[in-house]
């Protein structure tokens, strides 16, 4: 599927977007050749094609089930799919030591499974060995050290470095989590449900923290997954909408997150506005 189009099942009245050609490969961060992955005989993934630039911030939206996740899984050098390519990089899931691969990708999960009470600085630090906990007799450079205070600051968490996990709130644990996977200076950042069980203000720390880290690192490339519009920072330039593990549509934020096609992605009339770059969905007809 070209990039800002728009494929079935979506009826014709509801299509935005049209086929353009495709950039230069050295442009190209990640690129899905409709790739399709069932389990137990089940499609979780069917024709799935995305092709995400360098500097651009995509959010893959989509009611529960829809696949999101498991199409991150794909994009973060975690799953294989079963039928189609896809390359992240420039190198091509089958073709590449995926190890070496996760190590270049920034990846964000909210349910990080620490279970030691570590600090939030020994928390980004695990981010230079990509591990979950410290791995015994490492020691960081200066570097290293000085490298993890900006990321620190940048996420607004100077005042907590040495806090302990068990007593971080679900805001704190996430920013912590960004700058983890900022250590190793990544092209990519991958997002999945970063807001989940946040409230209102630690919602909106954390999206002003995102916005802030995209607009110093012009060359970062992001993708976020969420099922709430709300949760999108105003920086997304991109979105995909995923239902029942097809695309529905893909293309600039503002063409595909409309009142119309998110209707159609949820199976559900829901009014989509924007004010001062921040989406709102509501139930019911506009």
């Amino acid at each position: 599927m070209s990039r800002g189009s728009v494929r079935e099942p979506v009826p014709p009245s509801l299509r935005k977007g049209s086929p353009l050609s495709l950039p230069a490969p050295t442009d190209i961060v990640l690129n899905a050749d409709k790739i399709d992955l069932v389990r137990d005989r089940r499609p979780l993934l069917d024709q799935v094609a995305l092709t995400v630039l360098r500097g651009e911030h995509w959010a893959l939206i989509g009611p529960n089930g829809a696949g999101k996740s498991t199409l991150l899984g794909i994009l973060g050098a975690y799953t294989h799919p079963t039928r189609g390519g896809a390359e992240i990089l420039g190198r091509r899931l089958g073709r590449v030591d995926v190890q070496e691969l996760r190590k270049l990708i920034g990846q964000v999960n909210p349910r990080h499974p620490l279970e030691s009470a570590r600090t939030v600085r020994e928390i980004v630090l695990t981010g230079v060995t990509g591990t979950i906990e410290l791995v015994p007799r490492w020691t960081p450079t200066e570097d290293d050290l000085r490298r993890a205070d900006e990321l620190i600051a940048l996420m607004g968490l100077t005042a907590r470095t040495d806090a302990r996990w068990p007593n971080l709130s679900q805001g704190e644990r996430g920013r912590a989590l960004i700058a983890r996977a900022l250590m190793p200076d990544p092209p990519l950042l991958l997002l999945d449900e970063p807001a989940t069980g946040l409230d209102v203000a630690a919602r909106e720390r954390l999206l002003a923290s995102i916005d802030q880290l995209r607009g110093e690192r012009p060359d970062l490339t992001t993708v976020l997954v969420t099922h709430h519009l709300e949760e999108l920072p105003t920086s997304t330039s991109h979105a995909l909408l995923l239902r029942e593990g097809r695309v529905l549509a893909s293309g600039p934020a503002d063409e595909v997150l409309t009142t119309e096609l998110v209707s159609a992605c949820f199976d559900h009339p829901i009014t989509i506005t924007r004010h001062n770059g921040r989406w709102a969905a509501t139930a019911g007809p506009a």
